[in-house]
């Protein structure tokens, strides 16, 4: 049997995004097929729909989704069908890495992520997906192809949501959120009175900046182009603000603001002269986090006389660690008002994927969501956005 169901797809690479009729398969054995509320935007969408991530096309992106569950598949315990969730990122659950507990860092990420085809059980390397005339079409998209009206995920990646998370502000726990936050609270743990420095304050940047907060850091720089943003970061707990479009040695400013060389550097923006930027706003046992995505084939270069007198560079994917712990803690810190990410939220209705991609682009939108609106329900009210009771 096949669910029908509505997805933007994109035909080839650098093609846009066209609604159509497709067809899922019902969910297997550890698959839940979820009813999609709302799913967030991101620039992996963007840089996967122009080839830097290698997905097969025609396809089915997005990968911030919440929803309800509507049916599981054999063996599954939870969740269970009705369950308000948000699906992260997917895993398989058996290498060392999973077994550790860095499921960001499984050793078959780029299967579960852009393969276009099942990662695990009995139907593993073919594709849920179809079009509605029993065409090709790739989806599992970060385990979820959450661009749709329906998503065929893996049961283990879904983290069940209390009843008092709004679904349309839960989507971007999923992967953007965080991954700022968890660059900070898993990877960074600034020491008190430590010094901590965000380059490039979007989604991302901001949700690094709000756990910092949390922290007992007690120097937050935060580092981008748009005065709106800076002003934002000011307001989310950053304790200074450098306009990089009026500073000639940025580096240098952020050392002066945090009295000498920053302890942690987080680079959000994957612009390679913003990445030499951070390098060096650390010195001397400081750590640059890697943790914007550059376009495929981007190099960089760090001197090595500085770097190696204990300089740390490190990659951080989604934030590092699990869904199920990382969303839970961050939700929570939401309810004490201390983590306030429904603020960097602007709705956008479900067919247009683009016109969400070009607000983000112009830095018109933070974190543009999409609303679905399924058959029957009244439209949503685009214009209040809600935190948590």
């Amino acid at each position: 049997m096949t669910v029908s169901a509505s997805a933007a797809v994109v035909d080839a690479v650098g093609r846009p995004f066209t609604y159509r009729d497709i067809e899922i398969d019902e969910p297997g054995p550890g698959e839940i097929l979820v009813r999609i509320v709302a799913t967030g935007v991101c620039h992996t969408d963007e840089i996967t729909r122009h080839g830097d991530l290698p997905m097969p096309f025609p396809s089915v992106l997005g990968h911030e989704g919440a929803g309800v569950v509507v049916a599981v598949g054999e063996d599954v315990e939870t969740p269970a069908v009705g369950d308000r969730v948000v699906l992260g990122w997917p895993y398989c659950g058996t290498c060392r890495h999973c077994r550790a507990g860095e499921h960001r860092y499984c050793l078959r990420l780029g299967e579960a992520v852009a393969s276009g085809t099942r990662l695990l059980g009995p139907r593993a390397g073919r594709s849920g997906y179809r079009t509605a005339d029993g065409g090709t079409l790739h989806g599992h998209f970060f385990g979820q192809s959450s661009f749709a009206t329906h998503s065929l995920a893996l049961a283990s990646s879904a983290v069940v949501l209390p009843d008092d998370v709004p679904l349309d502000i839960a989507g971007p726990l999923a992967c953007g959120i965080s991954t700022g936050a968890g660059a900070v609270l898993n990877v960074a743990r600034p020491e008190p009175g430590s010094s901590l420095v965000v380059y490039g304050v979007g989604a991302v940047g901001l949700a690094a900046v709000m756990a910092a907060a949390s922290t007992p850091a007690t120097t937050i720089v935060a580092v981008d182009r748009h005065a709106s943003r800076l002003q934002l970061a000011r307001e989310l707990g950053a304790t200074h603000a450098v306009d990089a479009a009026l500073e000639e040695d940025v580096a240098g400013v952020v050392r002066d603001l945090c009295g000498g060389s920053a302890d942690v550097a987080i680079e959000c923006t994957g612009v390679i002269d913003v990445v030499h930027q951070a390098v060096a706003t650390v010195g001397m046992l400081g750590t640059c986090l890697l943790v914007g995505g550059a376009p495929a084939g981007a190099t960089f270069t760090v001197d090595h006389l500085s770097a190696l007198w204990g300089k740390r560079i490190v990659g951080v994917l989604g934030g590092s660690g699990r869904s199920d712990t990382l969303i839970p803690g961050l939700l929570e810190l939401h309810r004490q008002g201390r983590f306030p990410f429904e603020k960097l939220i602007r709705h956008f209705d479900f067919d247009d994927v683009e016109g969400a991609l070009e607000a983000s682009r112009s830095g018109e939108a933070i974190k543009p969501v999409l609303r679905v609106r399924h058959d029957g329900e009244p439209p949503a009210d685009t214009e209040d956005v809600t935190g948590i009771a």
